[in-house]
């Protein structure tokens, strides 16, 4: 969009919420009406061509469907006419495109409002048909013209179709787009609000403009007690509440901050009155204009709801076995609003059996199907299942540990092989095999059992290509670091003593927070677990599970053998899992 206005939150819960019979209203734009006049302490016109014809292109391309524009702030003045406070640029951009149309025959008639700037005088004889002979009079008549000239060019480029084009935009702005009317209470000092207005320029959003008319409506209910000052302290309270990092991730499934946290709770009760907007993205405003006329109607009772949904997000997250069954719900990609609305009316026993039961159908997996799942094939499952697995791993504590949402949600953690041998090719660069020969060398002098002329001739041949690859005069080639990390890689490998296993099958997969490492990535068990003990020493988070893998966890006591990853370790882990996970598998269905 073109340089929307945006707004100072306090100010705007100021002028919607004040006394006074402040007006906050969507409106089409074909449906404003009256005399503007843009008061001397604002700035003139300024949009370019880039925000005109950015403006025309958006109405144009909405097609039909609800448009909101940002806010128009406006005071009744003495004389009738309407202070405009906020809003000028794309107001009289909006009068310029009704008069172009009117000025070219493309329309009967033109803006239903008129425009003038305290400052210019003629300035509203020369907004409803700029020419060019007045534009060098002042700096706003220039931008205006050439504001003007740029809709014509707009227009022209439907050629013989522009008449047919014309009336399709005239009707959209008597149906489908619209602007946020904000009508300030006489008492307020437009200079003061006009400066609290553009400081800051935060983005209005529909949880600002729901805050506003439900305000203003507790304090103008007849008969009632005025209440807006204990709602107002309740809605802060609950976005505060909503802001806790690890709460925000378990209802969301989200990391990143927003400029509202209590839309969630709006979104929701919005998507239960008109269901949720098709599409990728919700239209905007939708929430706001989908409550609007229950908050009208009724404030209490909207506001009830919105009590209740809070605490039942706060409920299920003080509740262990919630937070972690919703968590995960979430996590995968279950939307809150579906899981609030399955919860209504049922009990807490009931709650859990119902949770459970979407989690076998969000798995839709046998004990038989899982021991089946491997990366290559069904790598998506797989993610989800270790996924219930560490959490499921934390609930089943008898402790007040809580799987970390927050952690999973910053997209740390990602699928890899607990031991990477040939789980696939190194790309060729040069410092990267550097970075892993260096790993693998340091983790030869741990491994006890490898007979000492072994380990001597390996670290050899790792010195030897590493003298290679820092000469820049040498010439180091795939062949040759091939056959070295061949020769390592033998001496880590859960298959030396014949053992064969596929490198991809679950059982060999563990969440770990290897990013762009992909020297780590490819590297054998024992670097790996190497490093999960040095990341464990410096307090990161460590996903239970993948801890309790590389800690040996899983794996009988007669069978450990600590550096490596063999068939007995991994038909324990498998075990494991499907142990944890007995209650979330399928007894009959098949591997979705």
């Amino acid at each position: 969009m073109p340089e929307r206005e945006s707004y100072s939150l306090s100010a705007v819960a100021e002028v919607a919420g004040s006394s006074d019979h402040a007006v906050l209203e969507p409106k089409p734009v074909g449906d404003l009406t009256g005399e503007f006049l843009v008061p001397a302490y604002q700035r003139g016109y300024r949009w370019g061509t880039d925000e005109v014809g950015r403006l025309l292109d958006d109405i144009w391309e909405s097609g039909g469907k609800s448009y909101y524009l940002q806010p128009i702030v406006v005071k009744a003045r003495s004389d009738g006419r309407w202070e405009l406070i906020d809003g000028q640029q794309r107001l009289t951009t909006l009068y310029l495109i009704f008069q172009f149309m009117e000025n070219q025959g493309l329309q009967s008639s033109g803006a239903g409002y008129s425009m003038e700037y305290e400052t210019r005088k003629g300035s509203r004889s020369f907004l409803q048909a700029p020419d060019s002979e007045q534009r060098s009079a002042n700096i706003d008549f220039h931008h205006i013209y050439a504001a003007y000239a740029h809709i014509g060019h707009w227009f022209e480029k439907h050629g013989r179709m522009r008449q047919r084009e014309a009336n399709k935009l005239y009707d959209y702005f008597f149906e489908t787009v619209k602007v946020i009317w904000y009508e300030a209470p006489s008492h307020i000092d437009s200079i003061a609000l006009f400066t609290r207005l553009n400081v800051g320029r935060i983005p209005l959003t529909d949880a600002e403009l729901v805050k506003a008319l439900v305000l203003a409506k507790f304090r103008d209910r007849p008969d009632h007690t005025d209440k807006s000052e204990q709602v107002a302290a309740q809605w802060d309270s609950f976005e505060r509440e909503l802001r806790v990092p690890e709460v925000w991730s378990f209802v969301t499934g989200k990391s990143e901050e927003e400029a509202t946290h209590i839309g969630l709770v709006l979104d929701t009760l919005a998507d239960r009155v008109a269901g949720r907007p098709t599409g990728r993205h919700r239209p905007l405003y939708y929430t706001f204009e989908t409550l609007r006329d229950g908050i009208i109607e009724d404030p209490q009772n909207f506001w009830d709801q919105v009590v209740s949904l809070h605490s039942l997000i706060l409920g299920w997250y003080e509740n262990r076995d919630l937070f972690h069954k919703v968590g995960y719900l979430v996590a995968v990609g279950t939307p809150f609003a579906d899981l609030a609305q399955m919860a209504s009316g049922l009990t807490k026993r009931r709650l859990q059996e119902a949770l459970d039961s979407k989690i076998r159908d969000r798995l839709c997996l046998t004990r038989e199907a899982l021991g089946e799942l491997d990366y290559e094939n069904n790598g998506e499952k797989c993610a989800q299942v270790l996924l219930l697995m560490n959490v499921e791993t934390v609930r089943q504590r008898d402790t007040s540990e809580r799987y970390s949402f927050r952690a999973h949600s910053l997209g740390a953690w990602s699928l890899e092989h607990i031991h990477a041998q040939n789980a696939r090719e190194m790309k060729r660069d040069e410092k990267l095999w550097a970075q892993w020969l260096r790993l693998h060398r340091e983790a030869l002098a741990g491994l006890a059992d490898l007979e000492p002329m072994r380990r001597r001739a390996l670290v050899g041949e790792i010195d030897d290509l590493l003298e290679v690859l820092a000469d820049s005069r040498k010439t180091g080639n795939r062949d040759q670091f091939g056959r070295v990390k061949e020769n390592v890689e033998a001496a880590f490998s859960a298959s030396r003593s014949g053992e064969q296993d596929s490198v991809h099958a679950l059982e060999n997969l563990a969440l770990l927070s290897s990013g762009d490492n992909s020297a780590l990535s490819n590297s054998t068990f024992e670097v790996k677990r190497r490093e999960i003990i040095k990341r464990d020493k410096a307090g990161l988070y460590i996903p239970p599970s993948t801890r309790n893998v590389f800690m040996k966890y899983y794996t009988e006591s007669e069978s450990q053998q600590l550096h490596y990853w063999g068939v007995v370790d991994r038909d324990d882990y498998l075990k494991a899992i499907q142990e944890a996970l007995r209650h979330c598998l399928s007894e009959t269905e098949e591997l979705a």
